[in-house]
């Protein structure tokens, strides 16, 4: 059974996805279309109905034109400093990997920062068609192991490797290893 503050959160996220979509213009079937997630998910996801996975997130962004963070901050300006107990923290149903969002929101700069925790044995697979979506990241290990399948080829990381990457194809994220993974990553796309 889900907590209260999961519930709260999937509302949450479901009202900033719909106010994203609107904001852009675009109809459910447009993004839709956008996305490749039917428009009967999207709006399952909008009424705060549905615990969407990384991989369902990842296409409604791509089909926004954001970045996952986007979902995640507050409306109002932030200032320049993100205490941690302050951070969003997202759990993906699916694998069970943990997102922090740690760069301060409102401050204007087209970098992100995010802290991921991934379990041990755990795999994601982002495949959204990001369609002139450009988005730089570079992956920092810090703790664990971790295998990236970017554009057909393996990377296996270790602790204290650092993988540049344009995410603009199919990532694989898998954790072989039998501990948690943690890693920084650190983003930037021409629209955040």
């Amino acid at each position: 059974m889900d907590s209260v503050s999961d519930i709260d959160l999937d509302r949450r996220l479901g009202a900033r996805i719909k106010g994203l979509r609107q904001s852009r213009g675009l109809t459910l079937d447009q993004l839709a279309e956008r996305s490749g997630v039917s428009r009967a998910m999207i709006s399952r996801v909008e009424r705060g109905e549905s615990s969407p996975t990384a991989a369902l997130l990842d296409r409604l962004c791509a089909g926004l034109g954001v970045l996952l963070s986007a979902l995640f901050r507050e409306e109002a300006q932030g200032g320049p400093l993100a205490r941690r107990s302050e951070q969003p923290v997202w759990t993906d149903p699916d694998s069970g990997y943990v997102r922090r969002s740690v760069s301060p929101a409102g401050t204007g700069s087209q970098i992100e920062i995010v802290e991921v925790e991934m379990p041990a044995g755990a795999r994601v697979l982002l495949d959204a068609p990001r369609g002139g979506f450009r988005l730089d990241q570079q992956l920092w290990l810090l703790e664990g192991e971790l295998s990236l399948t970017v554009g057909g080829r393996e990377h296996r990381l270790a602790a204290g490797d650092c993988l540049a990457m344009l995410l603009d194809g199919p990532i694989a994220f898998h954790n072989p290893g039998e501990v948690p993974a943690r890693y920084a990553v650190v983003l930037t796309a021409a629209d955040l």
